[in-house]
């Protein structure tokens, strides 16, 4: 007995020296639970020294960059998610697909999981088979968005049946800022704001043709970006995809860095990984031939603002004017859209496979050499490119600050352009001129990086342990 309370003692007593060193090192830990508070990380962080502890809420850079650990979470919680939509199949946006990869982790995790969703208007709705798992579905409004005032009773009647929820989470502007306006248990995600979109607008009217009318989006941008200056702060806690967003959501929109957290997307390390067989058969499947010594890839909607208009026209031009290049290059094409029928145009250099499921998705990654993703939208963090790097490939997009700063982040993962035909053509020369050794080391490179960053486990537990922390500053109120 007599040891056991001894032990208590300096237990206690170490519990209160960390606090006294960190507050005088100007280090809080906000939140204890067991002595060892979710809020609270030591020794887990690479860019800190060696065990100096730091308070989450304030560190300035993505949380992918820190180590949680993976056994079971000290408490579980009982989360609320808002989304517009749950995914469907193939078809899902990267929004949608967040929304997905994230939730089901948690649920896997143990945590009580209430998704509040528009119910499918021409599909039937996926069931999983967790028990922690709970879906609340709402007929869409004309313009597809969630019915606020029957979602919020459904959330309301939730809220108030055993438990109420220890954390709220929307998907953008799922659930309005006038209802999360009193919910301090709340994170919003942001997979795009206004500001990062006055970039596409430029590049979209540079990029216009003196035939079409000038565009307006510049001066309606500006207005939206005032509006969301005002609104966002009714919102709790903010969570960015991009180290640029989150920058943005503290410089520009003046949000408070202890509410703005980065928490990089990521996907699921299990379907997508490196099987070169799997890639080869499918190559074989599409008739692909060994011949082609460079073989592109690129996937997702296939749409103007997603930059396919340039890409068409940078491919169009350097087939015409290289043999060499049109006699062994192909361009695999995965998604549907507008600019599916004229990819066609470019005749047997370019194969479109429409829309595929996850597990055609992650052997088309592994038949490409590189993934090209030529976005014009300067906002979020495509899914795409994540996949891709964990499939051992390398990338190439556009130089906009959200894939420079958290993704392309060196020559060693891939390679960048600007949003001009020459620029994007003189990048895929270089692709050309380097070879598949080249681009395999970029791949191995990319993948280290993808493993490091990008996995969905590594996802889940920055915001598992982000809702510990809001979850546990709500109990102490």
């Amino acid at each position: 007995m007599a040891r056991n309370q001894t032990a208590i003692l300096s237990l206690r007593s170490f519990c209160l020296m960390i606090l006294l060193l960190s507050a005088f090192s100007f280090i809080s830990i906000l939140y204890w639970f067991q002595c060892s508070a979710p809020c609270y990380s030591i020794s887990q962080m690479v860019l800190q020294k060696q065990n100096q502890p730091i308070n989450l809420l304030y560190f300035p850079s993505a949380w992918n960059h820190l180590s949680f650990p993976s056994k079971p979470p000290p408490k579980l919680l009982k989360i609320a998610l808002f989304v517009k939509k749950w995914p469907d199949r193939s078809h899902a946006g990267g929004l949608e697909r967040h929304a997905l990869t994230l939730h089901l982790a948690l649920a896997k995790r143990g945590h009580e999981l209430h998704v509040f969703s528009t119910s499918p208007l021409n599909s039937t709705f996926p069931r999983y088979p967790m028990s922690n798992l709970h879906f609340h579905l709402s007929k869409p409004t004309a313009a597809g968005y969630l019915d606020q005032a029957l979602v919020w009773k459904l959330f309301q009647t939730q809220n108030s049946t055993g438990k109420p929820f220890d954390i709220v989470h929307t998907e953008s502007v799922a659930l309005w800022h006038a209802r999360a306006r009193n919910l301090t248990n709340l994170a919003v995600t942001w997979h795009g704001i206004a500001y990062e979109t006055i970039h596409t607008d430029i590049i979209q009217e540079l990029l216009r043709n003196s035939e079409e009318p000038q565009a307006y989006a510049l001066t309606e941008r500006v207005t939206k970006v005032v509006e969301e200056v005002r609104f966002f702060p009714d919102y709790a806690h903010h969570v960015a995809t991009s180290d640029h967003a989150g920058d943005i959501l503290k410089r520009i929109y003046m949000i408070p860095e202890e509410r703005v957290h980065v928490i990089l997307n990521g996907i699921d390390e299990e379907i997508f990984k490196p099987d070169a067989a799997k890639g080869k058969e499918f190559k074989q499947k599409f008739g692909v031939t060994k011949r082609r010594l460079l073989v592109l890839g690129m996937a997702g909607r296939l749409v103007k603002d997603k930059g396919h208009p340039l890409m068409f026209e940078a491919l169009k031009q350097m087939l015409k004017e290289n043999d060499t290049f049109r006699e062994n290059t192909v361009v695999l094409v995965a998604g549907d859209g507008p600019w599916g029928p004229r990819y066609r145009d470019l005749g047997a250099n370019a194969l479109v496979l429409g829309p595929l499921e996850q597990a055609q998705l992650s052997r088309f990654y592994n038949a490409i050499d590189i993934f090209v993703n030529p976005t014009i939208r300067a906002q979020g963090l495509d899914h795409t490119l994540l996949e891709a790097m964990l499939s051992g490939k390398p990338v190439m997009a556009t130089r906009v600050a959200s894939i420079t700063g958290s993704v392309i982040v060196g020559k060693e993962i891939g390679y960048i352009f600007s949003p001009t035909v020459l620029s994007l053509k003189n990048a895929l020369y270089r692709v050309w001129e380097d070879g598949r050794g080249v681009l395999e080391k970029k791949g191995q490179a990319a993948r280290q990086l993808g493993l490091q960053l990008f996995t969905a486990a590594k996802m889940a537990a920055a915001y598992e342990r982000l809702f510990l922390c809001i979850s546990n500053d709500e109990n102490r109120m």
